[in-house]
């Protein structure tokens, strides 16, 4: 009996789920339906940070269009609370405008797009900011977003959506204007938003545009009706990007192998010298020599096994550095009026680095600021804390700080040793721009770039020399301080020494206090004499310091060693 209530007791056996099973469950997905599920991959989550990014976006966006048509940009950006956490966000700039053929590209596909293709310095890179915007507004509202372009041919406006099933633009309701305009103009609806005048609000993301964007005129009008303006303190616009060519050592061979089958050559040789950089004729006889098969052969045939041959030999063969004259820096004189217009520091060091290669095979150069004094800092409450400025190619970091590089290479200076005692509660502004033809951000909200070991050395190694700067003004300061206070108090005691020796032997006391002020002025100046030697020893010290903890001469050894180069690969600048 109970051995048949036990059998009883059995669970009921399931069928086996057979492969035919499993095929009627496979489903395919757009890009765009993934990330509709995923959207805080691009940013876009948290009530205060998706408001920023899309802010983010548009500018970006702007940004890249006026100077590619060198034009000098007059952005516009207004945000309406329509109601409780559901905003309209409007951003026009002045820039060349779309067509029709691309507008719907531009703010209704992802992953599509002129810069993700190409290696180049822009502020955007995977083609999918704006469009990534359309669709928040559709899962939040339900609404499309209202474009509004003029070209050179004409002026139109429409409304845009993504097929989130295909990732395809829908535009519709398509009418030609009449009216004069030259640019783009977005509107678009977003619930679930909270707008904050923080350092994450979009406040301080145009303040910091602006600064890191000096030839940027930036209009903000936020849901309270205030209008801030933050004018262009330079006029000139920055020269265009170049696009450059894959470095042999930053190729890989999935790259390598989709390049030839591409390639109008129909030699392989003549395929890696025209479409990788710093291939010259020297460099393709040594590669000859170490694969099995004939370098004439045409770059359509290779297979798999072949380019993996070719990037084996890359790496034994000694190439020139990739191009550095890709690079556009702000520059530091740009730097220099936009803070002091913006921050407003009471001294302010800059520095630029040269133009440095990372691993990969990329360009990367460095710009940092340090502003002391003044309005730089940030105010918590009651309390100053140092702020940090993060840039990528002008556009500003405000998320993930924590992770990203920039912030890790701050954090590893010693600012006691250049006059600022406590970083934290320091009057200090801390600016720094990384810009590069490929950016390591750590996500696709591109917030934060790598911990890259060379690219937080060098920000780290810009810091040290502008911080050396700082520390000779802020010691300076000091000095000076402590100068007038010894002046002051000497003074003070010789005119009283001089009375008293006066009434001694009975003479007048001001040829004593003049005898006296004398003595006081010739030991200030033996003082500074001594603090001139020892403000020098210390500058000695800290060359010292910078030199062996970043290793400063690795430019220098690059010198010869990259002329030879040059010479024996034939390379071209």
């Amino acid at each position: 009996m109970a051995a048949h209530a036990q059998q009883s007791e059995k669970p009921a056996k399931t069928e086996a789920v057979t492969a035919q099973d499993l095929e009627k469950e496979f489903r395919e997905h757009s890009v765009a339906e993934f990330f509709k599920k995923n959207k805080q991959m691009l940013g876009l989550s948290g009530k205060t940070k998706a408001l920023t990014t899309i802010i983010h976006e548009y500018v970006t966006n702007s940004l890249d269009a006026c100077e590619n048509a060198n034009i000098l940009p007059d952005i516009e950006v207004q945000i309406k609370e329509l109601g409780d956490e559901y905003y309209e966000v409007t951003s026009t700039d002045n820039g060349p405008g779309l067509t029709r053929e691309t507008v719907g590209k531009a703010f209704g596909q992802l992953l599509a797009g002129t810069k993700f293709h190409r290696l180049m310095q822009m502020r955007g890179q995977q083609g999918i900011g704006a469009a990534g915007c359309t669709m928040l507004s559709q899962m939040t509202t339900g609404k499309e977003v209202k474009v509004i372009t003029g070209n050179a041919k004409e002026v139109f406006s429409c409304d845009v959506s993504i097929d989130t099933k295909y990732n395809h633009p829908k535009v519709s309701n398509i009418v030609v204007l009449t009216k004069k305009f030259r640019g783009t103009a977005v509107k678009a609806h977003f619930k679930e938003m909270k707008y904050v005048n923080n350092e994450q609000g979009p406040y301080e993301y145009l303040r910091r545009t602006a600064i890191a964007n000096p030839h940027a005129k930036i209009t903000f009008t936020d849901p309270a009706g205030t209008t801030t303006v933050f004018e262009r303190t330079a006029k000139v616009i920055p020269d265009k990007p170049e696009e450059v060519q894959p470095h042999p050592k930053g190729v890989t061979v999935d790259e390598l192998l989709n390049m030839a089958k591409a390639t109008p050559s129909r030699k392989t040789n003549s395929f890696l010298k025209t479409e990788l950089d710093r291939m010259g004729e020297t460099a393709i006889k040594e590669l000859a020599e170490k694969v099995s098969f004939d370098l004439d052969k045409d770059p359509h045939q290779l297979t798999w096994q072949e380019i993996e041959e070719i990037i084996k030999g890359f790496k034994t063969i000694t190439f020139i550095a990739p191009r550095t004259d890709c690079l556009r820096p702000i520059g530091e004189e740009q730097i220099i009026k936009s803070l002091k217009s913006i921050v407003e520091p009471e001294f302010l060091s800059v520095v630029t680095r040269k133009p440095q290669v990372s691993q990969g095979g990329y360009p990367f150069q460095v710009e940092v600021s340090v502003g002391y004094g003044g309005k730089a800092g940030r105010r918590v409450g009651e309390e100053m804390r140092m702020e940090i400025m993060r840039f990528a190619n002008r556009a500003p970091l405000l998320f993930d700080t924590g992770g990203c590089g920039i912030t890790e290479a701050v954090k590893t200076v010693d600012w006691k040793r250049y006059g600022i005692k406590d970083a934290e509660t320091a009057p200090v502004t801390v600016f720094v721009n990384l810009i590069s033809v490929h950016i390591p951000y750590t996500g696709a909200g591109k917030q934060a770039i790598a911990n890259d070991e060379e690219i937080v050395e060098e920000i780290r190694l810009s810091l040290m020399d502008a911080g050396r700067k700082t520390a000779r003004y802020i010691i300076g300061k000091e000095r000076e301080r402590l100068k007038m206070e010894k002046k002051r108090i000497y003074s003070k005691y010789a005119i009283e020494v001089a009375i008293a020796l006066g009434e001694l032997v009975e003479k007048d006391p001001k040829p004593i206090e003049h005898k006296l002020l004398d003595i006081v002025a010739k030991r200030l100046k033996i003082d500074e004499a001594q603090e001139k030697e020892l403000e020098a020893e210390s500058d000695a010290e800290l060359e010292k310091e910078i030199a062996r903890l970043g290793k400063l001469d690795k430019e220098s050894k690059g010198g010869k060693a990259k002329k030879k180069e040059d010479d024996e690969n034939g390379g071209e600048e």
